[in-house]
């Protein structure tokens, strides 16, 4: 078994020419995803790209499909994803270093580093090459976790 685990969210790139909360509505209609929670430029205390300051600015919803959490990403800065294609797969890991070095091995290496403003880093690892999209990894916290358990119970409504 991998450190990673099993994913616990799938991203998909959305065209910043719409709004969020209309890519939101669209998913939902179509393949019927969650109801979404809507952040518009997450504040983040620091960001790097291949470890150069760099302004990650982004918007996501948030909702509940089946048994994952499906992120629609919005980036208003240079984007790193095209749009209409998956952004990542996001992972809640119990040690950031060893899921970074289990990524690193496996031709992934960390694109972009941030921290929230309430103090939670997360990580970029590319996986374009190989497999199309970005790997989001995050360690588990009591924060995340409700957060998405409050995503979840909005699906169960």
């Amino acid at each position: 078994m991998s450190p990673l685990g099993s994913p616990v969210q799938i991203a998909w790139a959305v065209d910043p020419s719409t709004a969020i909360r209309d890519h939101a509505t669209t998913h939902a209609e179509r393949w019927g995803s969650g109801p979404f929670i809507v952040v518009e430029h997450i504040e983040l205390a620091s960001s790097t790209l291949r470890g150069s300051p760099f302004a990650f600015d982004h918007s996501s919803a948030y909702g509940w499909w089946g048994d994952l959490m499906v992120e629609l990403v919005m980036e208003h800065s240079p984007p790193i994803m095209v749009p209409g294609r998956v952004h990542h797969l996001a992972f809640m890991v119990d040690t950031l270093s060893t899921a970074i070095d289990h990524c690193r091995h496996n031709d992934a290496p960390v694109l972009l580093e941030a921290t929230t403003r309430t103090g939670t880093d997360f990580v970029f690892c590319d996986a374009r090459e190989r497999s199309g999209h970005l790997i989001e990894l995050y360690e588990r916290s009591e924060g995340l976790v409700a957060f998405y358990e409050r995503v979840r119970s909005l699906a169960a409504r």
